[in-house]
């Protein structure tokens, strides 16, 4: 529940930075001076980018919880049994040892969302972040295509 929060407030502070780099680049083209109009239309791509990678990874996540959810329904999230790290966090040698179960299951079935989305959370449970996120990427527009 912290690392909603957290993320929360870090979505605030950057949609108020947003905000305060937009306004100042309007600041810039409404100046009499040349370089300064060019820096203000320069400075308008940050906001445009900033609030479109903002939408995408808020939109990522709100569908990513929603299909983890409904695996959970169907009861087909993996067992969480394994060894965890003084830190609390699981081990990712024990989690690398589970991980070929879930690549098996999307090579046999790889229009299966669920399959998927538990390959998602193997990544993750490994530590490998950057191939979660592409995995569950794969499985919300697998389940968005039904």
């Amino acid at each position: 529940m912290t690392a909603r929060i957290g993320a929360i407030v870090m979505a605030a502070l950057l949609g108020l930075y947003l905000v305060f780099v937009f306004q100042y680049a309007l600041l810039l083209i409404g100046s009499q001076n040349g370089i300064a109009k060019a820096l203000g239309i320069a400075l308008l791509v940050l906001p445009i980018v900033g609030a479109w990678a903002l939408v995408s990874e808020i939109v990522f996540v709100v569908r990513g919880q929603r299909l983890v959810r409904r695996l959970g329904e169907q009861g087909g999230l993996p067992v969480d049994d394994l060894p965890r790290l003084p830190s609390g966090r699981i081990d990712p040698q024990a989690a690398d040892l589970e991980f070929p179960r879930y690549r098996a299951e999307v090579e046999a079935s790889p229009d299966s969302w669920q399959a998927w989305l538990r390959l998602g959370l193997a990544y993750d449970a490994s530590g490998d972040r950057g191939r979660a996120r592409w995995a569950t990427r794969a499985a919300i527009r697998l389940e968005r295509r039904r």
